[in-house]
């Protein structure tokens, strides 16, 4: 793809992101059910969080384009590096996890993740946009560029940190709250509920085995932009 082209779909993107984070996070606090949106605000929900990743990451990617157009290579090789991590680490395989894992979950019982009072406060296109759109985006991504992985295990351990940083998020708000991120959560002991964060990480590695496999089979292991 031209670089003028990727520039302008990064652009768009970005954009696109912004304006769904930026809808999410400024729904008025009148409109907020009573159940959700309390203690850390819209920024306790992996959903949110993953917005602002994705505007992060093709903010990122619109810069390097830009500085390749403009030829500045030297620069434009350290963005490229930072955007190539933050997708391969986080902006696919967690657009991923919450795409799968949210639509999973929802058609087996949504009130575990997503309450019916919240239909009346966040519209259905909303919905879709922050758990459906982003694996689309994702999946193009892979298809318009190629991207350098990092080592598997540099690659692991970011992940695997980040991972951690938001379980500890999750169980400092029910420490202080007594309350859960998503009632899923209340349904398990602690050693079920340690077992379950266990398989989300397991789930999380193997969609990011995935994106490399992805990656590597459609540009193989030489080219990169």
């Amino acid at each position: 793809m031209e670089i003028s082209t990727l520039a302008t779909y990064h652009c768009l993107a970005f954009v696109w992101y912004f304006f769904i984070a930026y809808s999410i996070t400024h729904i008025k606090t009148e409109e907020r059910p009573s159940e959700v949106f309390l203690y850390g605000g819209q920024w306790k929900y992996l959903t949110v969080l993953n917005l602002v990743l994705q505007a992060v990451f093709y903010g990122v990617s619109f810069l390097a384009d830009v500085l390749r157009l403009i030829k500045k290579l030297r620069c434009a090789k350290c963005i490229i590096s930072s955007r190539d991590l933050l997708f391969s680490v986080l902006a696919f395989p967690v657009s991923t996890f919450v795409c799968i894992s949210f639509w999973t979950l929802y058609t087996y019982n949504r009130e575990l993740v997503y309450p019916k009072s919240l239909d009346g406060v966040i519209p259905l296109w909303l919905n879709h946009a922050m758990h459906t759109a982003v694996l689309p985006f994702a999946l193009l991504e892979i298809l318009a560029l190629p991207h350098r992985y990092p080592a598997k295990r540099k690659g692991l351990i970011l992940l695997g940190f980040v991972a951690f940083l938001y379980i500890s998020w999750v169980l400092w708000i029910y420490s202080v709250t007594g309350e859960w991120v998503y009632p899923l959560f209340a349904l398990f002991s602690p050693p079920g509920l340690a077992a379950f964060f266990a398989g989300s990480l397991a789930i999380i590695v193997a969609f990011y085995n995935f994106g490399e496999f992805l990656n590597r089979m459609i540009w193989g292991q030489s080219k990169f932009s």
